[in-house]
């Protein structure tokens, strides 16, 4: 029985193993490696990397700090789990796990468009995210990916960075309002229904859009909003409530409708940002230590461990004459 196991190696996972590590608590981080974190070859908006980071190297920096404060790692993917605050038991591929609290970190899933070409260029010059790589891209020609009222000010937002913005519906016939609409044609915002076909790219950077037809319009930077998968079902299984979109609801400690059971990171409304991540790690790090805490007195578990150290240790103070 661990004291305390986070599903989900990610920054969040990592974060609140490193808390838990240092309050002393007996924590098992069950990781299957899916973090999106390594889809970033460049992470640049992370506090404390002014030359920026790879996710990768992140993501192996945050283990090693968390080892080094005796959090227990294994590699495992969980696919069930059941029980209550207390005792959760979790089923895996290869083993079956028990703790007194859970953490559910397992992440979110972007989804790129269904076109050859799309996935080699992740991370390089295909994104999804405005916040973490709009600075990169300022000036270039950039290209937004959707046909709802989101894309447009998805397109809109762009323009910070480039006054050469234009959306692609990719086959779609055009969901916006009539507000929206207006907006396009107030910021001279070009766009085109054609169905996308293929990526035409060099080295991982993408060179234009190649279209049904045999147009092709030239394009340094595709973004997307087609949506996001968000990896509940564990948390959904255990009776936690999620949100309209696919999110675990949690309350200002991170956790969620069910006691004893937590969830950080993106599979939460964190906005998929890998430093509120690792905050909300902390966050439900911190609460599940009071938590336990709070326990132990009650139960008594603490005085036993306190009884154990009065007989096998030194708890006195030195008299120094």
């Amino acid at each position: 029985m661990r004291e305390a196991i986070i599903i989900g190696g990610g920054l969040a996972g990592l974060s609140a193993a490193i808390y838990l590590g240092r309050a002393r608590r007996d924590v098992l981080v069950i990781d299957a490696g899916h973090s999106m974190a390594v889809w970033e070859p460049d992470v640049q908006n992370y506090l404390g990397f002014p030359e920026g980071i790879s996710g990768e190297a992140l993501l192996e920096r945050g283990r090693e700090q968390a080892i080094r404060f005796d959090a227990k790692f294994v590699e495992d993917r969980i696919v069930e789990t059941s029980g209550r605050c207390g005792e959760f038991v979790l089923k895996g591929d290869h083993d079956e796990y028990r703790a007194r609290r859970l953490i559910i970190a397992t992440g979110l899933t972007h989804l790129p468009p269904e076109i050859p070409g799309v996935k080699e260029c992740l991370g390089h010059s295909m994104f999804f995210c405005k916040d973490c790589d709009g600075y990169r891209v300022q000036g270039k020609t950039l290209v937004i990916m959707g046909a709802t009222d989101d894309a447009v000010e998805y397109a809109l937002s762009m323009l910070m960075y480039s006054p050469k913005v234009y959306l692609v519906t990719n086959g779609e016939e055009p969901r916006w309002d009539e507000c929206h609409a207006k907006w396009m044609e107030e910021y001279e915002i070009p766009y085109h229904t054609g169905r996308v076909v293929s990526i035409n790219h060099e080295k991982r950077q993408i060179k234009g859009l190649c279209f049904e037809g045999g147009r092709e319009l030239a394009a340094d930077y595709l973004f997307t909003v087609r949506g996001d998968a968000y990896h509940n079902g564990l948390a959904i299984s255990l009776g936690a409530a999620v949100d309209a979109d696919g999110q675990v609801e949690v309350d200002h400690c991170m956790q969620t409708s069910v006691k004893g059971l937590y969830a950080a990171g993106c599979v939460t409304p964190a906005n998929c940002q890998m430093v509120i991540a690792a905050g909300q790690g902390a966050r439900a790090a911190q609460a599940i230590n009071r938590d336990l805490f709070e326990e132990d007195i009650a139960t008594h578990a603490l005085r036993r461990f306190r009884q154990v150290q009065v007989r096998t240790e030194a708890t006195l103070p030195e008299v120094v004459e």
